[in-house]
């Protein structure tokens, strides 16, 4: 038996089924395309932080620790969304060295439709086979293997 008096074969199988939820959960919430343009997973998470951040700016390096890109990965990243029209990258008139994101009007009406979308899909696939207590009790779960888990 290994920590806490749960066999290896078990523990294996429980991770097995939140990776499994996980990935077959995450297919089905996925936004795709919103007006003719694509939003792939990543994409949809700059637009989301970017909605909920007062005045809908944050710095080139807050987007990519927040998203967990490399600053490299990031900068391709917010390449391919400035070229689609959805952000705009504005120096800093504080900090030469500062790059901040911002949405353009474009991006504000595709990121609100998206999470629109998602939101629709969140409540299909995962609120309603859970239920508001599980759900919130999962949430709550994985915060805590979240924050144990993330380098101080």
């Amino acid at each position: 038996m290994g920590e806490g008096s749960v066999d290896d074969r078990e523990l294996v199988t429980w991770w097995g089924l939140v990776v499994e939820a996980y990935a077959r959960t995450g297919q089905l919430v996925q936004v795709g395309a919103v007006d003719g343009v694509d939003v792939p997973g990543p994409w949809f998470e700059v637009l989301l932080r970017l909605l909920r951040t007062p005045g809908q700016r944050l710095t080139m390096t807050q987007l990519a620790r927040d998203v967990t890109l490399t600053s490299g990965g990031f900068t391709k990243l917010a390449d391919r969304m400035v070229t689609a029209g959805l952000i705009e990258r504005c120096p800093s008139s504080d900090d030469r060295r500062v790059t901040h994101v911002a949405l353009t009007p474009e991006g504000l009406r595709i990121g609100e439709e998206a999470q629109r979308r998602h939101v629709a899909s969140l409540r299909e696939h995962f609120l309603a086979p859970l239920g508001v207590e599980r759900a919130a009790r999962l949430a709550e779960l994985m915060r805590a293997l979240r924050d144990a888990n993330t380098p101080s």
